[in-house]
């Protein structure tokens, strides 16, 4: 079975939101049970926004929710460095988290670059993110939208 597009982000999406969610399992102190709830919902946020995104109606609603996403994925690593700035965890897990944070964000931010070059030459014509029918994009269908 052929895989979608976007895929690949969108499984390193999920797998690091379930990462920051075994690494926040132990949080046992205020401070950092305060931090782990904060990392939890942008680590996860970022992939739900990212899927969210995958069904956009058009590029333009494509381009806002990954950039949600993104928000999403750079407030995570905020939480992660201040996580390992304060000492909250310890451990490799946090400095792979980082990493896997840093190109996530790295990624995202291409990926809605790209977007935006897209939409900025696309000939003026109307493009329908979906085909005329209503099914899923995948190849585009040229028509006027409905007045």
């Amino acid at each position: 079975m052929p895989r979608m597009k976007g895929e690949n982000i969108a499984t390193r999406l999920r797998q690091f939101g379930a990462a920051v969610i075994r690494l926040c399992r132990h949080a046992d102190d205020v401070s950092a049970k305060h931090v782990a709830r904060q990392l939890v919902r942008a680590a996860t946020g970022g992939g739900a926004n990212y899927e969210e995104a995958r069904g956009a109606e058009s590029r333009v609603d494509f381009i806002h929710k990954v950039g949600v996403a993104n928000k999403e994925v750079r407030e995570a690593l905020y939480w992660l460095r201040l996580a390992q700035d304060a000492a909250l965890f310890v451990g490799d897990d946090l400095e792979a988290l980082i990493r896997e944070a840093d190109e996530l964000v790295a990624i995202l931010t291409s990926s809605i670059k790209t977007a935006r070059q897209r939409e900025a030459t696309s000939c003026g014509e109307a493009r329908s993110w979906r085909t005329q029918d209503g099914g899923a994009p995948g190849s585009w269908y040229l028509f006027a939208p409905s007045e």
